[in-house]
Order: C-alpha cells, then sequence, then structure tokens
C-alpha cells in the first residue's frame, strides 16, 4: 500500500507510518509546487499509484467528476494531533488494506 499524505497532514506522519504501509510520501516532499492544487496532487496519485490520504472534502468532489483510481482515503477525525492521526491509520490497518484491494471502492471515510 503507498500513501500519499496531503498537506493537511504532517510530514512527520511518513516516517512513522512506513513500517506498516508499503510507502509514505507527503505532498510537500515529492516535487509538485508548494502548496500543491488538489487536481495536482490527483494527477501525481493517479500516474503512480498511490491512495490519498486527506481531512479535505475537496477530493470527493474530484472523486465524483473523474472517478477512481486514485482512491481516496478521508479522515473524519478533526483536527487531531500526528499521534492520534498515527495510531488511528494504524488501527484501521486491515479495513485500509482491504479497501485498497476492493475494486468496487473509491472513497473510505475513517472516523
Amino acid at each position: 500500500m503507498k500513501l500519499l499524505l496531503d498537506a493537511n497532514l504532517s510530514w512527520r506522519l511518513c516516517s512513522k507510518l512506513k513500517s506498516y504501509f508499503e510507502d509514505c510520501l507527503h505532498v510537500d516532499l515529492i516535487g509538485l509546487t508548494v502548496p500543491a492544487k488538489d487536481f495536482e496532487i490527483w494527477d501525481y496519485a493517479w500516474k503512480h499509484n498511490l491512495i490519498i490520504v486527506t481531512n479535505d472534502d475537496d477530493f470527493i468532489d474530484i472523486l465524483n467528476i473523474k472517478g477512481y483510481p486514485p482512491k481516496i482515503i478521508l479522515l473524519r477525525t478533526g483536527n487531531q494531533s500526528n499521534f492520534f492521526i498515527e495510531k488511528t491509520l494504524i488501527k484501521k490497518y486491515l479495513i485500509i488494506s482491504s479497501f485498497i484491494h476492493d475494486i468496487n471502492i473509491g472513497l473510505l471515510e475513517i472516523f
């Protein structure tokens, strides 16, 4: 599983999540303009087979227009600490894994 963390999440999560997910990148560290536009993030994720992790509802609109891939993991946790986000994603690892391998689902909301 390769994750691409949106700018609204800390880049510090990447190193903490790499031992659970195949790869974890942050949009500010992949060569896109900073701040990257949502469509740029979408296109990058599509080209590199990444799952976008965000708490930005705008990606639902893009998903409705373009479909998937890429898939979107939408965090509905509110403004939380890096530790909370890290533990939430790790705790939901099996659900995330199932979502990623299900060709019929493009959006996973995590509460």
